[in-house]
C-alpha cells in the first residue's frame, strides 16, 4: 500500500511549514496569521520546492472558513456593541464607506470595472479581528473604553461583510447577464428574493435554532460524554452552514456566524468554544495556508506602485478616515490614535471576499494578488504602528494595572476555572488573602462577583504578576488546565521571587517532570490524588 497521499502531503507541508514561520513570526512580535499566510507562499505554486495541493487546500480552507465564522459568531457580543454603539455604529459605516471609495478610485485607475473596485475596496475596509485583540492584550487595552470602542468597531464590519458575502453573488449574476439583458424590476426582484431566502434562514435559526440547538446540547451534556458533546457542537457547527447554504442559498459563512452567534447566547457557549479550539485552529492555519498559496510573490517586483497604492489605503487611507471619524465624535486624542492603529491592517475577511470574488468572476486575479500581498504587509506592520502612534503614551499603556492594595505574604492564584474557584473557596474560608490571575473576561467578573481581588492578564506576561505582588507573595498556586504553559508561569515568578514557593497543577507525568525541571516539587497530579483517595476509603 502506497503511504503518499496529496491530502497527507498537503496536511503535513501546512502545519509543518506553518509551525516554523508561526514561531518565527511570534519570536518577531508580529501576528502568527502572516507567519501561516507565508507558510502558504512557501508551499505555493509560485515558489520553488515543495507544492501542496490547490484544490485540497481550497476545500480544507472552506471547513476552517467554517469554523472560523461559527467562533466569530459564538464570540459575537451584542451587550459590547450596545455599550459604544454611538460610535462604533456610525463610525464603522463611514469608515467602511471611505475605504470602499478609495478602493474603486485606485481600481478606475487600473481599469477594473465599477464592481471590481467595490469588491476591492471592500476588502480593504475591513480589519483583522485576530491581529486587533492581539495588539491590544500586548498592551493592556482590551478592558479600556478605547479598547471597547475598537472591538465594537470590528463588531460592526463584522456585520457588514456577513451582509456583503449574502450580496456578492447577487451582484456577479447581474454583472454576469449584462445591462442588456437584466432590467431594473429584475434587478430588484433578484435582490428582493435573496432577501427574502436570508430573512426565512434567519427567521428559522431565531425561532427554531434557538431551542433546537440549546435543547440538544443540554441532552448530550447529560449523558457524560465530553467526545459526544465534542462531535456535537462540530456537527452543529458544519451541519448548519451546508443546510443554509443548500435550503437557503445562503453562504456557508453566513449560516456558520448564525450558528456560533445562538449557540453563544447559551451557558454552553464557553464550553463549546473550548472543546472545539484546537479543531479550529487547526483548520484556520489551514485557510490561511490555502490564502497564501494563491498568492504570487512576483506581484512585489511587477507591480510595485499599484502595491504601494493598496498598502497605502489600507494603512493610512482608512486609518485616517478613522481618527478624523473619532475627533469629530469628540473624544479624545489617544482614543482616536487607538482605532486608527486598530485599522492599519486587514485579515480573514479580506481573504474570504477577494477569494470569493475571483470566484464569482468579480475580482481579476491582480485584485486578489494586491489584498494578500496588502495583507502580509500590514499584518506584519501593524505593531510597529501601534507603537508609533501611541509613543506618547506607550508608558502608560506598557504599566500592568497595580495591585488592589499593598499585599504582604499572600498567595496568588492562577487560573479561575473549575479547580481555581474550589481552591479559591477553600483559601477564602481559612481566611487566606489571595489575588487571582485570570485572563478570561468571563472568569475575571465571577472571580469579582465573588469577592476576590483580580488581576486580568496573562500570567506568562511578568508584568501581570508584578501586578498581583508576586514579589511579596509567599506563594504562587498555578491551577490552570494547562501544565506546559503553567512551567513557564512557575520560570517567571522563581525569577521575580526565587524564594517563592509554588503549587501546581497537572494532568500527566510528563507535566509534572516539566514543572520539576523549574523546581517545582508541590506538583498535584489528579491520578494520582484520586488513587491515593480511593484507596484511603477503601481501607476503611
Amino acid at each position: 500500500m502506497p503511504h503518499y497521499t496529496p491530502l497527507i502531503t498537503m496536511i503535513v507541508a501546512g502545519f509543518t511549514v506553518s509551525f516554523f514561520m508561526g514561531a518565527i513570526a511570534m519570536r518577531l512580535r508580529v501576528a502568527p496569521i502572516a507567519g501561516y499566510l507565508l507558510a502558504g507562499v512557501i508551499v505555493g505554486p509560485f515558489t520553488p520546492g515543495i507544492v501542496a495541493d490547490a484544490n485540497l487546500a481550497n476545500q480544507l480552507a472552506e471547513i476552517g472558513v467554517i469554523l472560523l465564522m461559527f467562533g466569530v459568531g459564538l464570540h459575537f457580543s451584542l451587550k459590547d456593541l450596545l455599550s459604544v454603539r454611538r460610535i462604533a455604529l456610525p463610525g464603522a459605516i463611514v469608515q467602511i464607506g471611505v475605504a470602499t471609495l478609495l478602493g474603486m478610485a485606485f481600481a478606475w485607475t487600473l481599469g477594473w470595472t465599477v464592481l471590481a473596485g467595490f469588491g476591492f475596496g471592500l476588502a480593504l475596509s475591513t480589519a483583522s479581528t485576530v491581529v486587533l485583540l492581539r495588539a491590544l492584550q500586548a498592551r493592556d487595552l482590551v478592558e479600556t473604553e478605547r479598547g471597547r470602542i475598537a472591538v465594537g468597531w470590528l463588531i460592526v464590519e463584522d456585520l457588514a461583510m456577513v451582509l456583503a458575502l449574502v450580496l456578492l453573488p447577487v451582484l456577479a449574476g447581474i454583472a454576469a447577464a449584462g445591462p442588456d439583458a437584466v432590467s431594473l424590476g429584475a434587478i430588484a426582484m433578484t435582490f428582493l428574493i435573496t432577501f427574502i431566502k436570508v430573512g426565512a434562514f434567519i427567521a428559522v435559526m431565531l425561532v427554531v435554532g434557538r431551542r433546537v440547538i440549546p435543547a440538544a446540547l443540554h441532552w448530550v451534556v447529560h449523558t457524560g460524554s465530553r467526545e459526544l458533546f465534542r462531535l456535537a457542537v462540530l456537527a452543529i457547527a458544519l451541519g448548519v452552514a451546508a443546510g443554509s447554504a443548500y435550503v437557503f442559498d445562503v453562504s456557508f459563512a453566513l449560516g456558520a456566524f448564525f450558528a456560533g452567534m445562538i449557540l453563544g447566547e447559551t451557558p454552553l457557549s464557553r464550553r463549546a468554544t473550548e472543546e472545539t479550539l484546537p479543531l479550529r485552529d487547526a483548520f484556520a492555519v489551514l485557510f490561511f495556508v490555502s490564502v497564501g498559496m494563491l498568492f504570487d510573490p512576483h506581484v512585489v517586483v511587477e507591480q510595485p506602485l499599484p502595491l504601494l497604492a493598496t498598502v497605502t489605503i489600507i494603512m493610512l487611507g482608512k486609518s485616517i478616515a478613522a481618527y478624523g471619524i473619532v475627533r469629530a465624535f469628540g473624544y479624545q486624542r489617544d482614543t482616536a490614535l487607538t482605532i486608527a492603529a486598530s485599522l492599519a491592517q486587514i485579515g480573514e475577511f479580506s481573504f474570504i471576499l477577494a477569494t470569493l470574488g475571483v470566484g464569482l468572476n468579480l475580482l481579476p486575479a491582480q485584485a486578489r494578488d494586491l489584498i494578500l500581498a496588502g495583507a502580509i504587509f500590514s499584518i506584519f506592520l501593524n505593531p510597529f504602528i501601534f507603537t508609533f502612534v501611541l509613543r506618547k503614551n506607550s508608558d502608560k499603556d506598557a504599566e500592568p494595572a497595580p495591585a488592589p492594595m499593598p499585599t504582604q505574604n499572600h498567595m496568588v492564584l492562577v487560573g479561575y476555572g473549575r479547580v481555581g474557584r474550589l481552591l479559591a473557596a477553600s483559601l477564602k474560608a481559612r481566611g487566606t488573602r489571595l489575588i487571582v490571575v485570570e485572563e478570561d473576561g468571563g472568569r475575571v467578573e465571577a472571580a469579582r462577583a465573588a469577592g476576590y481581588e483580580v488581576i486580568e492578564g496573562n500570567a506568562t506576561d511578568k508584568r501581570v504578576l508584578l501586578a498581583a505582588g508576586i514579589e511579596r507573595a509567599s506563594t504562587l498556586l498555578i491551577a490552570g488546565p494547562e501544565g506546559f504553559e503553567g512551567g513557564a508561569i512557575a520560570e517567571r515568578g522563581r525569577a521575580l521571587k526565587p524564594t517563592l514557593r509554588i503549587v501546581a497543577r497537572a494532568h500527566s507525568e510528563a507535566e509534572v517532570a516539566h514543572f520539576n525541571k523549574f523546581g517545582v516539587t508541590d506538583v498535584v497530579l489528579g491520578e494520582r490524588v484520586l488513587a491515593a483517595r480511593m484507596a484511603e476509603l477503601a481501607g476503611r
